[in-house]
């Protein structure tokens, strides 16, 4: 009877677990307080794998060769990209590979794939999502960095 017990209550902890692990997969969160500059490791990191500050935010996502999501977050950043092509501020698509720039992905405290951050115009980060983040959401969080006037826009600076 010990035993049954024992076996009811680790099921029960390790649905509990998945549950809040998938609840937390392709949510987009906002990084800190997104008002701290970024280190200058960082930004040496960004540059080399060819970013530098722009005028529009920065979608960068890290995949893998070998990451089955990692092709659904492709699709997904490639669609809102392309919707807001024409926003005074489009954001900028950077894909890169986890292998080939591991430096960068443990500055950013990259542990799983896919991992997408959306960085603003000065390269300082403002979200993160780990998992496959939704269209909607995605554009959401994007759109203050697209728009003029806003905080954080390229024309409010």
């Amino acid at each position: 009877m010990t035993g049954i017990t024992v076996l009811l209550i680790a099921l029960v902890a390790v649905v509990a677990v998945g549950l809040l692990l998938k609840s937390r997969s392709g949510a987009v969160r906002a990084s800190g307080s997104g008002t701290s500059e970024a280190v200058g490791s960082r930004i040496e990191l960004l540059a080399a794998a060819g970013m530098a500050p722009g005028s529009g935010p920065v979608v960068l996502h890290f995949s893998a060769d070998w990451c089955g999501p990692c092709s659904a977050v492709r699709r997904v950043v490639d669609q809102v990209v392309t919707t807001m092509a024409n926003a005074p501020h489009p954001p900028v698509d950077v894909e890169l590979d986890i292998d080939k720039n591991p430096a960068l992905a443990r500055e950013m405290s990259v542990l799983s794939l896919p991992t997408t951050f959306i960085l603003d115009r000065d390269l300082v980060e403002r979200f993160r999502v780990s998992g496959v983040p939704s269209t909607a959401d995605l554009t959401s969080a994007l759109a203050p960095f697209s728009t003029p006037g806003t905080p954080n826009s390229p024309s409010a600076g």
